[in-house]
């Protein structure tokens, strides 16, 4: 057997029915994308996978010979440095590293079975796996510095990244990825999904980011209603195929369409500068595409939108000649920067470059070691990040967290509010303190919203958030009429919330010319085997330079392709007065002396058409050949 098979299963957590009589295959090579809701199953499901539990009913069969990786969630504080720790996940090569290293120490090792390791350690690539293993955490934003340090040395999140270096390097069947983006910049993403391209086993990913999944898999399975349903495709794929689905209901048609017309309010708003800036332009295709799968949505439980804001000053907040940093070290310098009311900018760069101290330095002057920070009047900061989910009270619930903000609102209009945030029944008046991190993100974000800011600013704000709320928390911030600043690795957001970006990187913070397809082509720039060692801001450079090429290069072919096109329209006229004039003169009636006047002009117009069809052609073959003499446009 080399495929997984799902017989009638049926499994449940905590006395809770998850999945109920699936049955299914999945084969070697399948790409899968695991989708539901929070709570539905998905990482249960892989625990079963693991072995780690049972079905209640049915039958999950597994082919008993396949190696399955995971990610592991914790990583303890080791002396291990993160090379020898990554390598750590192939088991067969440490074996075998083991097996040789007790030879040459000096143990009695029969010569054939030393043969035969050397063998296996040949036929399993292990003399290059050092450096597989380095290219590995290169990709995910490790420096070459960093390789030997030790692991306790990390942070979280950086151990996390440890983590799935380790999961990486194992030589696996089966590959379960259980949210990979979440402690990823957008570099490390992209770096992720072409590994993940190449990798020749079965993968089961489970991912709230939904360009990421479009870019990894060839299948969605998704749990929804007690029930698992494989469908082919990507997630757009799903989307639309579920789409067809929905929309037969009538209640759930009103609602797309009120979602709709939110969208189509933005894209109206935005078509008129559309000329004035190519971010526009791609940005009114994104929301466009948004809208043919917005009927997928439609039964989401979260409906919420920003309140009217009131007066805004303009500008919002205005920074000069900044200088950011903790205890007098500069991190990032920016040289200006004016935020207007309606302005969305999308932070980009590298984890660690210094995008959340130029958040923080908007929010507040703690950062701030030079240079000026000037705030309209009027100002109202709407600031989210996730250390601030810490401050939530444990035994308060979303009811008095919003209580605590406007105590003059009815109860009953928070609790509508809360609402659409999913907050609904006794869950909205329980403490917060059980509440899992995506609820505690939802609660952070009602509160913000609930207090009209005129600029917020978002630091991963989609980091433990389903698709659906992503989905609602795009369709409210697109109706959003006060200022915007986002740090996200979510490029769906991005895309559709933010028409400027600013570029932090290599200790400057500078506007970016370009939108996410330019900074993916800047970050895929850097020639095989640099990709991480090589400054951002050079690789733009570069990336600037060969479109700056290319356009010279368009330039210079433009007259050209522009003759032959009108040497080519010239030669069907030509060659269709011909064929005319040949079936004019198969008439046998034109050669009677009567009409000999018609024949005359007839073999006049003849030699005419021919003469200028020969002359054209010239042209054609001359045009031609200088345009083939030219550069190619790659």
């Amino acid at each position: 057997m080399s495929v997984i098979q799902f017989k009638q299963l049926t499994f449940s957590r905590a006395g809770k029915t998850l999945v109920e009589a699936a049955s299914f295959q999945l084969h070697p090579g399948h790409r899968v994308g695991l989708t539901g809701a929070n709570g539905a199953g998905k990482s249960t499901l892989f625990a079963l996978l693991r072995g780690e539990l049972t079905p209640d009913v049915g039958e999950l069969l597994m082919p008993p010979q396949w190696v399955i990786a995971h990610v592991a969630q914790e990583t303890p504080a080791l002396a291990q440095s993160a090379l020898d720790y990554t390598l750590d996940g192939d088991e067969e090569l440490r074996t075998l590293q083991l097996h040789l290293a007790q030879a040459e120490a000096g143990a009695d090792i029969d010569p054939l079975q030393l043969a035969d390791w050397h063998q296996r350690l040949a036929d399993i690539e292990g003399y290059s796996a050092q450096s597989r293993a380095s290219a590995l955490l290169a990709g995910l934003g490790f420096s070459q510095a960093q390789l030997s340090k030790p692991v306790s040395d990390f942070s979280g999140g950086w151990r996390m990244r440890l983590n799935l270096a380790r999961a990486l390097m194992c030589r696996s069947d089966l590959l379960l990825l259980d949210e990979p983006t979440n402690h990823l910049d957008i570099e490390a993403v992209i770096w992720l999904e072409g590994w993940l391209s190449a990798y020749r086993g079965t993968l089961l990913l489970i991912s709230h980011d939904r360009e990421f999944l479009d870019n990894t898999v060839n299948h969605i399975l998704h749990i929804e209603q007690q029930q698992l349903t494989l469908y082919r495709g990507g997630y757009s794929d799903f989307e639309r195929q579920r789409a067809e689905k929905l929309t037969l209901q009538q209640a759930s048609y009103q609602k797309q369409q009120l979602q709709m017309a939110h969208l189509q309010k933005y894209i109206d708003r935005f078509r008129a500068q559309a000329t004035k800036a190519r971010q526009a332009q791609s940005r009114i295709k994104a929301l466009e595409r948004m809208e043919r799968i917005s009927a997928a949505h439609v039964d989401s439980p979260f409906t919420f939108g920003f309140r009217a804001l009131g007066s805004s000053p303009d500008p919002l907040l205005v920074m000069n000649q900044m200088a950011l940093g903790y205890s007098g070290q500069t991190l990032v310098k920016l040289g200006h920067l004016a935020i207007r009311p309606g302005e969305r900018i999308g932070l980009l760069g590298k984890n660690g470059a210094g995008k959340s101290t130029l958040i923080k330095a908007l929010a507040q002057s703690e950062t701030l070691l030079a240079g000026e920070r000037v705030e309209g009047k009027d100002l109202r900061i709407g600031y989210f990040a996730q250390h601030q989910l810490e401050q939530l009270v444990a035994s308060d619930s979303p009811l008095q967290h919003l209580q605590r903000l406007d105590s003059q609102t009815r109860e009953q209009e928070l609790l509508d509010f809360l609402g659409g945030f999913d907050f609904r029944g006794e869950m909205a008046k329980s403490p917060c303190g059980p509440f899992s991190g995506g609820e505690k993100s939802r609660l952070a974000l009602a509160m913000l919203i609930w207090q009209r800011p005129n600029l917020i600013l978002l630091d991963e704000p989609t980091n433990h958030l389903d698709i659906e709320m992503r989905h609602a928390l795009s369709m409210a911030l697109q109706a959003y009429e006060g200022g915007m600043v986002m740090v996200s690795h979510d490029r769906t957001l991005l895309a559709t919330c933010c028409e400027k970006f600013v570029l932090v990187a290599d200790g400057q913070a500078t506007v970016f010319d370009g939108d996410l397809d330019d900074y993916k082509q800047v970050l895929l720039n850097a020639p095989a085997g640099n990709a991480s060692s090589e400054p951002v801001a050079a690789k733009q450079n570069s990336y600037h330079q060969q479109k700056a090429d290319r356009q010279a290069r368009l330039v210079e072919r433009r007259p050209l392709v522009k003759a032959i096109s009108a040497l080519e329209a010239q030669m069907a006229t030509l060659e269709q007065e011909k064929r005319a004039l040949d079936n004019q003169l198969a008439d046998s009636a034109v050669y009677e002396a009567a009409q000999r006047e018609l024949l005359q002009s007839l073999l006049k117009a003849q030699g005419e058409n021919q003469k200028q069809l020969a002359l054209i052609e010239g042209q054609w073959l001359d045009a031609q050949e200088q345009l083939e003499m030219l550069p190619e446009i790659e």
